[in-house]
Order: structure tokens, then sequence, then C-alpha cells
């Protein structure tokens, strides 16, 4: 199932349940943007987004789902923009450590 869920997230799947659309404006936190998007399970929206910074040698993203589930798309952005900060600043540059 998580599987199946990150495949939809980072590629691969397709329609509404594919998820990955940008979902109201992204804004500005410490450096970074974070958007977040839609991402579908059942009739609910689930917490995703992509944080991304600019680096010397080019933008860097990270992009995260969360178990949380909202009934309204509105929340579910509002709830992204909150997990987004949170990751920021629990984890800073690190963050983008993967995307070297």
């Amino acid at each position: 199932m998580l599987g199946g869920l990150m495949k939809k997230l980072f590629g691969g799947g397709g329609g509404d349940e594919a998820g990955g659309k940008p979902l109201g404006d992204p804004v500005e936190h410490k450096g970074c943007t974070i958007q977040p998007i839609t991402m579908h399970k059942g009739g609910q929206f689930l917490t995703a987004g992509i944080i991304t910074k600019e680096f010397p040698d080019g933008p860097r993203e990270h992009r995260f789902v969360r178990a949380d589930t909202h009934s309204a798309a509105e929340t579910a952005h509002d709830f992204a923009i909150v997990k987004g900060r949170q990751i920021i600043d629990e984890q800073g540059d690190r963050l983008f450590d993967h995307a070297a």
C-alpha cells in the first residue's frame, strides 16, 4: 500500500489518484518554497507537498506525504504548509542531502 502511494506521488499511476498537481499558492519559509499538492485517498485529501530551495548548483526539492486525511482541499493545503514548515525547521538543509 505504501509502495503504491509513493509510486503515485513520484511517478506512475494516472488519473485523479496520481495527484501531484499544485494545490493553491506556494509559501516561502526560511529560504524554501512549500508547494502543497493534491493527493487523493478515497474521497479524502492527503497532506502532501514539495519543498524546494535554490542552491549554487541549482534547485533541489523534497517531496512529502503524510497519512493525515482531510475532507476539503483547502484544509489539506493549510496543513501541508504547517507540515512543510515543521519539516524545514527540524531538518534544515539536511532535507536536501539526498538530492545532490
